[in-house]
C-alpha cells in the first residue's frame, strides 16, 4: 500500500475509536435483537462485539442506559442509526442527532455508524432507508449532514451503503463512484454491507465484485453481512434485503474477497431480524464469517509471497 493510501486508512480505523483503543485484529460479531439476547449473553466467549440499533435506545430509563454500559463492559459495543438520512439535500433531523448524541455520550459505544439514505422529505417521513439519486446534490447534502453529525456528536459515523430494488432514477454517477465521492469528501470510513452490494448488483445488472474493487476499501471500518430473498415473478423478481434469511454464500464470496484487498482490521456484524432460527445456526454463521475472513487474509499472504 502506499505511504498515503496507508495514513488515510490508520485514519479512518484511528477515528472509529470512541472511547478506548481497540486491539487491531478482525473481529466477528452479532446484531443485538431481543430474540437474540440470551443466546448472545450466553456466548459472548465466541462473539467479538455486538451492535446495538441506536434508535431503540434514544429514549433510554437510567436503569437501561446502565445495562447498556455494562453489556458494554463485557463485550465491545457499536451503535447502528436507521433514521438520520444523511445521503439527502435535506438538512439532518437534529432533534435526531441530539439524541444520537446523548446516546452515544451515555452508552461511550466503540464506534457508531448511520446510512446513506435519504428517510424524508418535503417535511414527510417515508418510514423507509431510501436510496438517493446518486448526484452532485445527494453528495453534497451528504458531506453537509455528515460534518453536522461530527460536530454534535464529536466524531463522524462510518456509513453504510443501502440496498433499492431499482437503480435510482436521476443518478449521474454509479454507486461505487458515488460512494467513494462522499467518503472522501467527509473524510469518515464506509460501513460495508456486503449483502446490499449484492442485492443492487443483481437487482440492476453490475458485477459486485468489480464494484467492490472501486470502493474506498482502505477506509472501510466495519462490514454488515445478512440475508434475503426473491420477490415478484420471474423475470422481473427482485432480491430484497429483508435480514430474515441466511447469509448466502455469493455474500461470503464477496466477504473473502474484502479480506484479500483491505489492509486494516475489519469488524464483521451478522444481521437478523425475523425468522429466527436455533441460536447455534446463528453461531455458525458467525464462525462461516471468521473462517472466510481468515481465508482471504490467507489468499492475500499468498498473493503478496508470489509477487515478492
Amino acid at each position: 500500500m502506499a505511504v498515503g493510501a496507508a495514513a488515510a486508512a490508520d485514519a479512518a480505523v484511528a477515528e472509529v475509536a470512541v472511547v478506548t483503543d481497540v486491539p487491531v485484529r478482525d473481529r466477528v460479531g452479532i446484531g443485538w435483537r431481543p430474540d437474540l439476547a440470551g443466546g448472545i449473553l450466553a456466548h459472548l466467549d465466541r462473539i467479538d462485539v455486538v451492535e446495538l440499533i441506536a434508535d431503540d435506545h434514544f429514549d433510554a430509563t437510567t436503569g437501561e442506559a446502565r445495562a447498556l454500559r455494562t453489556l458494554g463492559a463485557q463485550v465491545p459495543v457499536l451503535l447502528h442509526g436507521v433514521s438520520l438520512g444523511l445521503a439527502s439535500s435535506h438538512d439532518v433531523d437534529w432533534r435526531r442527532l441530539d439524541a444520537m448524541a446523548r446516546l452515544v455520550d451515555r452508552v461511550r459505544p466503540e464506534s457508531w455508524s448511520e446510512h446513506l439514505a435519504f428517510v424524508r422529505a418535503g417535511g414527510r417521513e417515508i418510514g423507509h432507508l431510501a436510496a438517493p439519486p446518486r448526484t452532485r446534490a445527494t453528495i453534497e447534502g451528504a458531506a453537509r449532514n455528515v460534518a453536522a453529525a461530527r460536530r454534535v456528536v464529536g466524531v463522524a459515523p462510518l456509513l453504510e451503503n443501502v440496498a433499492t430494488l431499482i437503480d435510482p432514477p436521476g443518478s449521474e454517477v454509479d454507486e461505487p463512484a458515488w460512494i467513494g465521492e462522499i467518503a472522501e469528501a467527509v473524510d469518515a470510513g464506509p460501513l460495508l454491507d456486503l449483502h446490499n452490494l449484492h442485492a443492487n448488483a443483481v437487482n440492476y445488472g453490475f458485477d459486485a465484485h468489480a464494484a467492490l474493487r472501486r470502493l474506498p476499501l482502505g477506509r472501510v471500518g466495519a462490514v454488515h453481512l445478512a440475508g434475503g430473498q426473491w420477490i415478484g415473478a420471474s423475470p422481473a423478481s427482485r432480491l430484497l434485503d429483508d435480514h430474515r434469511h441466511d447469509v448466502p454464500d455469493a455474500v461470503f464470496d464477496l466477504l473473502a474477497d474484502l479480506a484479500s484487498l483491505a489492509c486494516q482490521p475489519v469488524t464483521v456484524i451478522i444481521e437478523r431480524d425475523g425468522n429466527f432460527p436455533p441460536f447455534e445456526h446463528v453461531l455458525t454463521e458467525v464462525e462461516r464469517a471468521r473462517d472466510t475472513v481468515a481465508r482471504g487474509r490467507a489468499a492475500a499472504s499468498v498473493h503478496a509471497a508470489v509477487l515478492a
